[in-house]
């Protein structure tokens, strides 16, 4: 199986604790006295009065071995003021390694995103279900940013980029740690691309169930075909969109980057352009999904597949963006794609790019993936 996965980090630091004071004034019936008096020095031990006075003055000068021995009452009354800080103390600690996680689930360390001042109009998110034959009717969750000015111009139609995730995954990791929203909305502001409906699907049963974009073996597993036929269906009836192949863009990131490479070379035509973010291009022989079958895995190999489409795909004018990590260890597989591409005559772009196959290669590269989808496709022409 491919490499994936990330690092939680957890920090506990030290409480710092005050040094006990040579003298205090303890109030002898409160709680409080009670659980000071137990974190005296056996050096010092205090004094008892039977007269239960308001309170007890206890100092370094007191005699040495004639403290009187707590009650039981006083005794369960100090095992029940600890064990309720302890209590306390462990949901305190629960409650933030829970905040901790979440917020590392959606921003994996990155700051949560937010347009800088100069945006003055922003987009919005939205999430609707389509339900696919491909997958048995099963409804799936897709997330959708509709750019700046969406709503404000009734009559205006948008091309549409679909960004497929990777695994582990989930389509909101775009916008919350890509933060493309706000990149879109940025580059917007910039008149430097052409508004976008970015579509964000979720490719599987479970973030942790691979399914690796592909029609599988098994029955109701057409993941290709739900990208390819249901969800673009779905979205050019929803959305006001440029409804042809030639103003629609696939892409996605490590598992997604494959997944879009195998989506688009098998339907040339139906994505004007086609991204990769840190994919490859042989798929994994992994049995839930393939079968065992060498054939089936060959045929969803886009190193293997891209020879037999290369025709059609330069008739349709398709053209590849694709990057990698420096310390990638898809290096070696995506330059040897892009390298057939040229050979076969596809327009395309490939990259090395200073990183490795994590979070932070993909936010550096989100503009950069932005202009080369405006850029392609057929209105080029910026807002």
């Amino acid at each position: 199986m491919r490499r994936r996965g990330s690092e939680w980090p957890f920090g506990i630091s030290p409480v710092p604790c005050d040094p006990i004071p040579a003298e205090r004034r303890i109030g002898a019936s409160s709680d409080r006295g009670g659980i000071e008096r137990a974190a005296l020095s056996p050096v010092h031990p205090m004094a008892h009065d039977s007269r239960a006075a308001d309170t007890v003055v206890v100092s370094s000068g007191d005699a040495l071995g004639q403290a009187a021995l707590p009650s039981p009452a006083r005794v369960w009354a100090l095992r029940g003021g600890v064990a309720a800080a302890l209590v306390v103390f462990v949901a305190v600690g629960l409650f933030g390694a829970v905040r901790y996680l979440s917020n590392f689930w959606n921003y994996r360390g990155f700051p949560p995103p937010r347009d800088p001042a100069f945006v003055r109009t922003t987009g919005s998110a939205e999430r609707f279900y389509v339900a696919s034959s491909a997958l048995g009717d099963h409804r799936q969750p897709v997330d959708v940013y509709l750019p700046p000015g969406y709503a404000a111009h009734p009559a205006r139609r948008y091309p549409v980029m679909y960004l497929l995730h990777g695994f582990p995954g989930r389509p909101g990791a775009f916008l919350q740690t890509v933060r493309l929203g706000v990149v879109e909305d940025v580059l917007l502001a910039q008149h430097r691309i052409r508004p976008l409906i970015l579509v964000m699907p979720f490719g599987s049963t479970g973030s942790f169930t691979d399914k690796e974009w592909a029609n599988g073996v098994g029955r109701d597993q057409g993941w290709e075909t739900f990208v390819a036929r249901d969800l673009v269906r779905a979205v050019d009836s929803r959305y006001r969109t440029i409804a042809r192949g030639s103003d629609r863009i696939v892409g996605g990131l490590s598992e997604g980057g494959y997944g879009a490479l195998n989506i688009g070379l098998h339907h040339p035509g139906e994505f004007r352009v086609i991204e990769s973010w840190s994919g490859y291009e042989q798929a994994p022989n992994l049995k839930s999904i393939f079968g065992g079958d060498r054939a089936r895995v060959a045929a969803n190999s886009p190193r293997v597949t891209l020879p037999r489409v290369a025709a059609a795909l330069r008739k349709a004018r398709t053209y590849v963006w694709s990057y990698s990590g420096t310390a990638d260890e898809f290096r070696s597989e995506n330059a040897a794609f892009a390298a057939e591409l040229t050979r076969t005559g596809v327009g395309h772009r490939f990259r090395l790019v200073r990183g490795g196959h994590n979070w932070a290669i993909w936010r550096d590269q989100a503009a950069g993936a932005l202009l080369a989808a405006s850029e392609h496709i057929a209105g080029n022409r910026h807002a």
